[in-house]
């Protein structure tokens, strides 16, 4: 019998990233965060129809832009910048991001400790794409959180 939800695909939202350059967006996920290719499929003039990655156990799919067909994004160079921001969390943020600088990425946000207990850092790919990477450092109480919120509204260090 057919299953109607592939058993890996239960109960989770996969991002669709449309990559002017898929092929190159692939080679870059692989080098800047150690993606698993699954599935691959060009098209005719070589550019990517549809392709599947896992990244730390998270599917990503992508392909290249399609030809003005209803119901597909742009990629963030059509739009001029992205609409999402793929959040992440690993063992060491700082390794993480050098690993994607050194692939190609641009450091956007460095690494720092931040008020809701993550080091945390944001690049974007050569494609246009946000990444947010994090590690967790240490628990913060509702009451902590809500502090230093309440002083970085006020212009404190927080």
């Amino acid at each position: 019998m057919v299953e109607p939800i592939p058993a890996e695909l239960e109960g989770r939202i996969v991002p669709y990233l449309i990559v002017e350059g898929a092929s190159d967006a692939i080679d870059f996920y692989q080098r800047a965060f150690g993606a698993e290719e699954r599935v691959r499929m060009p098209m005719p003039d070589g550019r990517i129809g549809h392709a599947e990655i896992v990244i730390g156990g998270a599917y990503l799919y992508l392909a290249d832009p399609p030809e003005e067909q209803a119901g597909y994004p742009k990629s963030p160079g059509a739009l001029g910048g992205t609409t999402l921001l793929l959040h992440r969390y690993v063992e060491d943020v700082d390794v993480v991001v050098e690993q994607a600088r050194l692939a190609g990425a641009t450091v956007v946000r460095p690494p720092s400790d931040e008020f809701y207990g993550d080091r945390a850092a944001v690049v974007e790919d050569p494609f246009g794409h946000l990444w947010s990477i994090h590690t967790h450092v240490r628990d913060v109480s509702p009451e902590e959180m809500e502090q230093a919120m309440s002083e970085m509204a006020s212009g404190g260090d927080g």
